[in-house]
């Protein structure tokens, strides 16, 4: 059996002329943000990578299809769809064999790229380990799947909520390259620097584009992750945000809120505390993200294979 994928006539074009096609994930669109703010915001992003270059492929589920590419049509109906399940490696052909609806994390959304050879994906921040991982085992899927699926994740880092230190353990321990951009040390999501240096450093997304190709010519399983700081005029400082992070951490936690729900929560929490500057940070650094994707994107399209 074939997994049932269904492409958008925008995305169909691309592949047909081998231009550079940027993945997107879709639970910032139905679980980041409230309609039609959500809306605005996909399309906005799409725009972002259009104009760098690139074709925009958001994914999602509709209708027992994994969808590769939305159309103005399919991305309004998932904008405004309700009970949206949040997909990850374990869930994905459950929700298209029963004909749901689902919305890709970082996890589904490499596998979906992955299957539709697209390269490159760019999201806000990824998954990793949650503070208190030590007696919850609360880990992200998306560790595992950087360490097993050939796709370049753009992002700015690991959100910032997580246990960062031991994200990044575990990134070293499952042999995930780990690239920050322009500086050397990892940016902290709605900040531009964090506590941890940055194991490897490329500045240009041809080197980034080769060192992928390169990867795959030696047979190295996986992909490569890519942190990119947000911008200046956009990002949270560490010591403002810290406080409000351990509010909500510990709200969370007495209120017994666990596993999928974790982030959510944590996330709106933030946006309350931060009187909606986290949010208006993360639109910022997805846009930065999309439009560097698209640059690396342009670099495979073009590269020999």
């Amino acid at each position: 059996m074939k997994a049932p994928l269904a492409f958008s006539p925008e995305v169909t074009a691309a592949r047909d002329a081998g231009a550079p096609i940027v993945a997107l994930e879709s639970t910032i669109i139905t679980h980041g943000m409230p309609w039609p703010d959500n809306l605005e915001m996909a399309r906005t992003v799409e725009q972002a990578v259009r104009d760098a270059g690139a074709t925009p492929a958001t994914i999602a589920v509709q209708d027992g299809h994994l969808q590769i590419g939305l159309d103005d049509a399919a991305l309004t109906a998932l904008a405004q769809a309700r009970d949206v399940a949040k997909l990850s490696r374990a869930d994905m052909a459950a929700c298209l064999a029963t004909g749901g609806t689902g919305a890709t994390t970082v996890s589904a959304t490499m596998i979906s790229a992955h299957l539709a050879d697209i390269r490159v994906f760019a999201t806000g921040g990824i998954g990793g380990v949650h503070k208190g991982a030590e007696t919850s085992f609360d880990i992200s899927a998306d560790l595992q799947e950087l360490a097993q699926t050939p796709v370049t994740v753009v992002c700015a880092g690991a959100k910032a909520i997580l246990d960062l230190p031991k994200t990044f353990e575990v990134l070293e321990t499952l042999g995930v390259p780990v690239i920050a951009v322009g500086q050397d040390v990892l940016p902290a999501f709605w900040s531009r620097s964090g506590p941890i240096p940055a194991p490897l450093r490329m500045d240009e997304p041809a080197t980034i584009a080769r060192a992928g190709a390169l990867r795959a010519a030696l047979g190295l399983p996986g992909g490569q992750l890519v942190a990119l700081p947000i911008p200046t005029a956009d990002e949270i400082p560490a010591e403002t945000l810290g406080p409000a992070i351990a509010q909500a951490q510990a709200e969370a936690d007495a209120q017994g809120i666990t596993a999928k729900a974790v982030t959510p929560f944590l996330l709106n929490r933030l946006f309350e505390l931060t009187e909606g500057r986290s949010l208006r940070a993360n639109i910022a650094l997805v846009l930065n993200n999309a439009r560097f994707a698209a640059a690396i994107a342009r670099e495979f399209s073009s590269a020999p294979q």
